[in-house]
């Protein structure tokens, strides 16, 4: 065979070359975990008192679901982030827009909110439960918090590096002082502000679980605990897993919403 005709054959070789969609690759490493983990449940490696396997968790699953009880949780867990959320997001970009807008602002607000932000909730919620009771109201206050924190942080910051010289020009239209914050120094701000908001669904889950394991009545952190305490790892993994798709599914939202709000921006996305 002549050397072009090889040359050819190599081309036409590469351009078979089939690149898996990156859906299927993410789906398939997943895949893959928990065959591992099956695998070394099967061949006893892995004892059930340490870790169920997934097998059992799917078994377990079902039970749950079938029974009504997860559903039931998990509308609970929901409501209680939601909650959380609509209250705490308006609060942080409100208190950023503050802080970050005005210098007297930052001085009133930004110290007091570097302060609390470094709380533990372990240790505030004790306080919470003198304070509300032992309802959904603590719950709802640690989700609040979780969520408050990270928006307040990452909008000053995302306010505070607004390129000035795109303030200075806008001002020679005189726009006045509040057209100027929503026509430039929001949207400056605004890859700040999704980031913020990304950050803050992760919190508000963890928050939940911390609120929820200490005094529930309710929700997916109620059925950890009494699986917990009835040594019933199925179960656990399977909160676990609810918990995680969930924050999943909250994190997808803020990705679309990033996409959409941010479609006028190039910015790398990977070789």
């Amino acid at each position: 065979m002549t050397a072009p005709a090889l040359r050819e054959l190599a081309l036409t070789g590469e351009r078979r070359v089939v690149h898996l969609p990156r859906w299927l690759r993410r789906a398939a490493v997943i895949v893959v975990l928990f065959g591992v983990w099956q695998l070394v449940s099967v061949l006893g490696w892995l004892p059930e008192q340490t870790l169920s396997s997934p097998a059992q968790v799917v078994t377990a699953a079902g039970g749950m679901i079938s029974s009504g009880e997860l559903g039931e949780a998990m509308l609970t867990s929901i409501g209680r982030v939601g909650l959380g959320l609509g209250f705490g997001i308006p609060a942080g970009l409100l208190l950023a827009l503050v802080s970050g807008l005005f210098r007297a602002g930052e001085d009133l607000v930004d110290s007091p909110m570097q302060m609390l932000r470094t709380l533990p909730f372990l240790g505030i919620t004790p306080l919470f439960i003198l304070w509300f009771g032992v309802g959904d109201t603590p719950k709802i206050a640690l989700v609040f918090l979780g969520v408050c924190f990270p928006v307040y942080i990452n909008t000053f910051v995302g306010i505070r590096n607004v390129d000035g010289k795109l303030v200075e020009a806008a001002r020679t239209f005189d726009p006045g002082r509040w057209r100027l914050t929503w026509s430039v120094i929001v949207p400056g701000a605004l890859p700040n502000i999704l980031v913020g908001i990304r950050l803050a669904l992760g919190t508000a889950w963890l928050a939940l679980v911390v609120g929820e394991q200490i005094n529930a009545d309710g929700g997916i952190g109620y059925l950890m605990l009494n699986a917990q305490n009835n040594l019933e790892t199925d179960r656990i993994v399977v909160c676990l897993v609810i918990y995680a798709l969930l924050g999943l599914l909250s994190d997808a939202i803020v990705r679309v919403l990033e996409r959409v709000l941010l479609s006028w921006r190039q910015s790398f996305a990977g070789a």
